[in-house]
């Protein structure tokens, strides 16, 4: 079993930590419940030893991480039985930030006043958002909140391994792109300046590209403020590109259309959408109220289009899969023929479910395979540029050397 480090508190608000070990979390909770304290927060032994030292950037919100950390805790100390004002003044002594303590009060504050609770939530939109407080709201109508807690721990936590893996299997393509232009400006500002004024005193006809070269060259050492500015101002202006609707239309096309990528991008919004419907249908939520709130949560423009109007069909009385049958081309294959099957037998929420783990279990595993393929692509471009630079300076110094 593995070892827990954990902060507990007990009834008469003493705080204590330390390591246990446990079959589970919950399994931990009942134990310390039998000595009278409420577990509050906790890790594994292994992960609190790799953080412990680490160097976290202070942020104003509240991270992936520490949402699941908080709903965990919530469905812990719900279960345990504690009431939910008790819980919320609970996790604001415990939160480090002084805005989330805040946020935390306040929704103590309202719930005391009797204000319901998804209502309490949903003022703070940036953290709780359409799909959380949608959740939690069936939950109360049908008074099944501890599973629903139990749902949302697990959904989200899902949902942050899949994009922590996508976005770990981008780092190593990013780090070798800002390497390439940081080496492209350096070569171009100091080293081919000081062979431009060789080369022309030569008088050998330069290749074109090489001319090209020493007029960046010239432009980044006479105004070197354009050079350290224009990246900032590029990267900004398409980060502010990518959030207008034509932007992220035309980023979702490339990414969908692009051959290497097409398969895993297909994969990964499909593995989102189907855990969101999965989560959303167990916990009672109507279809059509579950596809408008993942519609609302997708980032991409095709899946986003194919919910909406998957929503306005099933209202007309079409089934899920074939109101979908239209957008198979964006779904995986077999993802639209195994919704059927669960519509056909009664059995839609569990085969949504089995799909989720299956294409969440694909996405991780093509990351491994990402990292895999990239590699030699990276390595094999990053000396094409450099052969290119090279040939740029040696070409004319040779050709130089043959008048001579």
């Amino acid at each position: 079993m593995p070892n827990y480090f954990y902060t507990a508190r007990s009834f008469d608000g003493q705080a204590k930590t330390g390591i246990a070990q446990a079959k589970d979390v919950f399994s931990l909770a009942r134990s310390l419940k039998s000595e009278n304290m409420l577990l509050i927060t906790a890790v594994l032994e292994e992960e609190y030893k790799k953080h412990s030292f680490s160097f976290v950037l202070p942020t104003l919100g509240m991270s992936s991480k520490e949402k699941i950390m908080m709903v965990r805790n919530v469905w812990i100390m719900f279960a345990a039985g504690l009431s939910l004002v008790k819980i919320f003044d609970i996790l604001a002594d415990q939160a480090k930030k002084p805005k989330v303590k805040k946020m935390f009060r306040e929704i103590s504050g309202r719930l005391t006043k009797g204000e319901v609770f998804s209502d309490a939530l949903a003022r703070f939109p940036k953290v709780f958002g359409d799909f959380f407080v949608s959740m939690v709201r069936i939950g109360e109508e049908s008074g099944t909140l501890e599973s629903i807690f139990e749902i949302l721990s697990t959904h989200m936590d899902r949902d942050h391994e899949l994009r922590t893996k996508i976005k770990g299997a981008l780092i190593y393509p990013c780090i070798i792109l800002v390497v390439m232009a940081i080496m492209g400006v350096v070569v171009s500002t100091f080293v081919l300046p000081k062979f431009s004024a060789f080369l022309e005193g030569m008088g050998v006809p330069l290749p074109i590209y090489t001319q090209i070269l020493i007029a960046l060259g010239n432009f980044s050492q006479r105004y070197w403020y354009v050079s350290l500015i224009s990246p900032v101002v590029a990267v900004y202006g398409f980060f502010l590109a990518i959030k207008t609707a034509a932007g992220r239309l035309v980023r979702d096309t490339f990414l969908i259309k692009t051959p290497l990528l097409s398969p895993f991008i297909k994969k990964s919004n499909a593995a989102v959408v189907i855990r969101s419907l999965s989560s959303l249908n167990s916990s009672g939520i109507s279809l059509i109220r579950s596809l408008e709130i993942t519609s609302a949560t997708v980032s991409n423009i095709y899946f986003k289009r194919a919910l909406d109007q998957a929503a306005e069909k099933v209202k007309k009385g079409q089934k899920l899969s074939l109101s979908l049958k239209p957008y198979k081309d964006i779904f995986p294959f077999g993802a639209l023929d195994m919704m059927e099957v669960g519509e056909e037998t009664g059995k839609t929420s569990e085969i949504l479910k089995k799909l989720a783990e299956f294409y969440e279990g694909e996405v991780i595993e093509e990351t491994k395979n990402f990292s895999v393929i990239i590699e030699p692509l990276l390595i094999v471009f990053l000396g094409a540029v450099v052969a290119f630079f090279a040939i740029s300076i040696i070409e004319p110094m040779y050709s130089s050397l043959n008048s001579i």
